[in-house]
């Protein structure tokens, strides 16, 4: 399968879930290029970025998994080639 480039943006609103985010990441870590988190206190959430270098399907999977989680929103952004 055709590896791409991406980019999964996450916004933790719940704090409580990010012991499973984080073991979440652990597991996609081979595919984990580097990954950079922000506490914003003024709105008590954390804005986190993983760049990632993997096949589409995971990209996906990966992002569909972070989304299930209790007060965790992410999107994904891909590059073309």
């Amino acid at each position: 399968m055709e590896e791409r480039v991406s980019i999964i943006g996450i916004i933790v609103e719940n704090v409580e879930s990010t012991d499973k985010l984080n073991e979440l990441l652990h597991s996609y870590g081979n595919y984990i290029i580097g990954r950079m988190g922000i506490p914003y206190q003024k709105k008590n959430v954390n804005v986190i970025s993983i760049a990632l270098d993997a096949p589409v399907d995971v990209i996906n999977t990966l992002s569909g998994k972070i989304g299930q989680l209790d007060g965790i929103s992410s999107k994904v952004v891909c590059s073309k080639a």
